[in-house]
């Protein structure tokens, strides 16, 4: 990629490399190891953002990286490409390969990446060219990782989260010898692999724990989990009546708080549940809000009694499902969803039926043909329904609870599996740049740069 000098990071000269000073050397390393500080082994830039209102300085041949690509890895291809012409006017370099790349602003900081293509970046990136003769990239691409905690604590303060370049340049290192910076890095990257390993295996348990929830709710709900308990009592699937919703439940809506009232969040023996709590098939806590004795008047007659079903019709979460637990009973009922009551049904046999797939893909064909994406309560009275006999219904939720418990089970251990890893993976780092993996050799002369 043809390009001029002055754009270009200048190859890094040997020279000696300063010391930090004892009394600021954050802990005791092995003596053939240096404190140094990154300002003394890297060459740091950063590039900058070229105007909007020219529309001529994107699209160009060169690639150019924002913070949010950044994701301790290597960046082998950007989402941009900008003009040689947008480089020079925005101020910009051009970074070679193995450049370390640190974010500096909002939520991204203390990210990094190596870069895999020769780059420019936008000014919230800082760029680190190695001095080969000192300093390993990989070496202090860890590091950096390592410190990320530190840099998001240095962020803080401020309406925006940010650290200088100065802060970086200032920041000290542990500098082995070339050698053993080799060696821990060697020694990191074959750690890091097997826990990887391990993670995506855990990952693929966490990922897959909606497909096999799905997997259930359509055995159970097509009379798979159940031909055993019906072949033993003589029972067919003719038991099975199919009806609609308004076959076996009456459908109404919540109420909107009057315009210029307020819910608090004081206790006033009125809960008022909002489409946010209706999560996971039940009401959740968090966020709960009350209804004062003077919107009490405006509202008092949506409310909601334990047993009943809930299904929201607006919002981002359409189609959520559930049932009011006894905490709730009495609760007043938000108007981004409706409640199911008087039941001639089981309860959580119903909720789990509409949080079905079958039911959820029809529920969003609902959406989809409807002027404001709302799912109406005459569109929920038509839902049909493949009713067994209650004893079964019963039975079958019996099962259903049971095959999920265990998949949540699984679940959570994965998930605690991956909570473990990372950290593993942070007291690796730590240790790695306290000379803890066992790696250096004390006859290797320290490193001078």
């Amino acid at each position: 990629m043809p390009r001029t000098t002055k754009k270009t990071i200048a190859p890094i000269e040997k020279h000696t490399i300063p010391t930090v000073p004892a009394a600021e050397q954050p802990y005791k390393v092995p003596e053939n190891w240096r404190w140094v500080r990154l300002c003394n082994v890297a060459q740091w830039g950063s590039g900058g953002t070229p105007s909007r209102k020219n529309p001529d300085y994107y699209s160009g041949d060169i690639p150019w990286v924002k913070t949010g690509e950044l994701n301790d890895d290597y960046i082998l291809s950007t989402e941009e490409k900008i003009t040689k012409e947008a480089v020079k006017r925005s101020s910009a370099k051009l970074f070679p390969i193995n450049t370390i790349i640190i974010a500096m602003y909002g939520a991204t900081i203390g990210k990094t990446a190596i870069l895999g293509i020769e780059a420019t970046t936008n000014q919230a990136c800082a760029c680190g060219v190695c001095n080969p003769n000192g300093l390993y990239y990989k070496y202090l691409f860890y590091y950096a990782r390592s410190k990320k905690t530190w840099f998001i604590e240095l962020g803080k303060g401020g309406a925006q989260p940010n650290i200088s370049q100065d802060i970086i340049k200032k920041t000290p290192i542990p500098l082995p010898p070339l050698a053993e910076q080799q060696r821990i890095v060697d020694r990191i990257e074959s750690l890091f692999a097997k826990l990887d390993e391990a993670r995506e295996k855990a990952q693929a348990v966490v990922d897959g724990f909606e497909n096999r929830k799905a997997a259930i709710l359509h055995k159970a709900f097509t009379g798979e989990l159940t031909r055993k308990w019906r072949e033993e009592r003589g029972i067919g699937m003719e038991s099975w009546k199919n009806v609609v919703i308004d076959d076996i439940a009456e459908v109404k809506g919540g109420k909107r708080v009057p315009k210029g009232m307020e819910l608090v969040y004081e206790d006033t023996g009125h809960s008022y549940i909002k489409a946010g709590n209706l999560k996971q098939g039940t009401v959740l806590d968090d966020g709960i809000m009350f209804v004062p004795p003077n919107v009490l008047e405006f509202i008092k007659n949506y409310t909601v009694k334990s047993g009943d079903v809930y299904i929201t019709n607006v919002g981002a979460c359409i189609g959520d499902c559930g049932v009011i637990p006894n905490k709730y009973n009495g609760a007043n009922l938000t108007e981004n969803a409706v409640k199911l009551t008087n039941l001639k049904c089981d309860s959580y046999f119903l909720a789990h039926y509409l949080s079905s797939g079958k039911i959820q893909s029809k529920i969003k064909a609902m959406i989809a043909s409807a002027t404001l994406g709302k799912l109406s309560i005459m569109n929920i009275k038509q839902i049909d329904i493949n009713l067994p006999l209650l004893c079964e219904q019963q039975i079958i939720i019996s099962i259903i609870n049971n095959l999920i418990s265990k998949e949540r089970r699984a679940r959570d251990l994965a998930e605690s599996v991956i909570t473990q890893i990372d950290g593993m993976k942070k007291a690796i780092l730590a240790r790695a740049f306290r000379s803890e993996l066992g790696t250096n050799d004390p006859s290797e002369a320290a490193c001078e740069g």
